[in-house]
């Protein structure tokens, strides 16, 4: 019987934590929810920031876009680095230098010096990419999809916790003695702070595989399989599936971001919501991620242990495609409670789909799972991007067309005028992200597995089956 430092792990108990993979997967979440807590951190503060810099609302769209435009490159060079140096040793450097620029936009003076830190903030999106990668090797076959999506689900869960923990830490540095115009920028430091600190962390308690760190494995020869024979980045992007993957991730995790980014202003400007009233909508959207991403790949293994990868593909495709019915209605409700059950129902989807799609990408090249896991999860960033560049083109133009047409009437005219553009704007927007989602679902059906494949995902199915050893949980 091989203990928990030989093998990996064959149960998803998350009591366990004196396991290697079990304590492995809690620091790594936790290192990913702070990641995105502190990437999204300035989300609640917007209003001041714009306020106190002077931005323009085109330079309030730049910050978006900048955000998500620096974890693209991050995870398309992770993924290989994590191949060569292992998991650990990326994440502590991530959380180290992607704290210095979340830290200086407690410091900005100037739009121009505030959307500089948005695109290196961005970085630490890359986060995702190496949980994905050290869960993947810390679990096996039968449970890998469930915990690649629970790792992934708790983590994007930061992104909206800070809507709750920064005004906190607001309120709690305010009560210090800190003027209240100054709260965002002491919240910022304070989420910086804690990226350092969780990059020791994870220095100091994990380590790259059950059987040790790549480093040691070397010097000693008992090199793991996924070190020893790993193939090349090209590789990897020679294989259609990946690009399949980067266009359903695209779909998915980035549609989600667009959205979790813009929602407040479209329940604001359609449904005359309040402020606190749209940001805890949006909350609970985010806090769907506690169980909707699980999901997602608990029946990726599901469909995997009963109809083989083919099955992993065939959900994939299904919730896709509710996922983009699900937004494409959401986009025509002009009633609130009706506009929420749908956006619900929109959350849950798209987190499941998230969750299936990692419960794929491990099986697609074993010996690359890092180049792999990097280019899909740039997929996600690539999507946030396009989307939030077609919402900010619509919403300029129909500003616009409203400005022209209220020429010479009052202010409050105007101002409603605007609203109620933007708000037509990023209906029109969300109909056809819908449409386009539901298109990429059905285009997840090409991924393709050889027989070879299919029988040897189903041995090592079948192995973890076999290897129950309680030591092994």
């Amino acid at each position: 019987m091989k203990n928990s430092t030989s093998t990996k792990a064959t149960k998803f108990d998350l009591r366990n934590i004196q396991s290697v993979p079990i304590r492995t997967f809690w620091i790594t979440s936790l290192a990913f929810f702070l990641c995105f807590f502190a990437w999204f951190g300035v989300v609640p503060f917007m209003p001041d920031v714009v306020r106190d810099l002077g931005m323009t609302p085109g330079q309030k769209w730049n910050s978006v876009v900048l955000a998500v435009t620096g974890t693209v490159f991050s995870r398309l060079l992770i993924g290989k680095l994590c191949d060569k140096y292992g998991p650990r040793l990326c994440y502590t450097w991530l959380l180290v230098l992607g704290a210095i620029p979340v830290i200086l936009t407690g410091f900005v003076q100037t739009p121009f010096q505030f959307l500089i830190c948005r695109l290196l903030t961005g970085f630490i999106g890359a986060s995702f990419v190496i949980t994905q990668v050290h869960t993947s090797l810390m679990f096996s076959t039968n449970v890998v999809g469930t915990a690649n999506a629970t790792s992934a689900g708790w983590g994007n869960l930061g992104g909206g916790a800070n809507r709750l923990g920064m005004p906190i830490i607001a309120a709690i540095v305010i009560g210090l003695g800190a003027a209240e115009t100054e709260a965002w920028r002491y919240s910022l430091i304070v989420a910086g702070i804690l990226c350092f600190t969780m990059g020791v962390v994870y220095y100091f308690f994990t380590q790259d595989t059950p059987e040790g760190n790549f480093k040691d494995l070397a010097e000693t020869g008992d090199v793991p399989k996924i070190k020893k024979d790993q193939e090349g980045f090209l590789t990897a992007i020679k294989d259609y599936r990946v690009w399949i993957l980067f266009v359903v991730y695209a779909a998915c995790f980035g549609i989600e971001l667009t959205v979790y980014g813009t929602m407040d202003d479209y329940l604001q400007n359609t449904f005359q919501l309040e402020r606190i009233t749209a940001g805890n909508i949006v909350l609970s959207f985010a806090l769907m991620n506690i169980f909707a991403r699980t999901l997602g790949g608990f029946f990726g293994d599901r469909f995997g242990k009963s109809r083989g990868l083919k099955g992993r593909v065939v959900f994939l495709s299904f919730i896709m495609v509710v996922q983009g019915v699900m937004l494409a209605s959401f986009s025509s409700i002009s009633t609130i409670y009706l506009a929420f059950g749908f956006l619900i129902l929109f959350s849950l989807s798209v987190q499941m789909a998230e969750g299936a799609t990692f419960s794929v990408v491990p099986f697609i090249n074993k010996k690359a799972i890092g180049s792999i896991s990097g280019i899909v999860g740039a997929g996600g960033n690539v999507g946030a991007f396009l989307a939030a560049m077609l919402l900010k083109f619509k919403s300029a133009a129909s500003e616009r067309a409203a400005i022209a047409a209220t020429e010479g009437l009052g202010e409050e005219a105007i101002r409603s005028a605007q609203a109620a553009a933007a708000s037509q704007a990023v209906s029109e927007g969300y109909l056809l992200i819908g449409l386009i989602v539901v298109t990429t679902g059905i285009v997840a059906l090409g991924i393709r597995f050889s027989v070879k494949d299919e029988k040897i995902a189903q041995e090592e199915l079948q192995e973890s089956y076999d290897n129950t050893a309680p030591a092994n949980a």
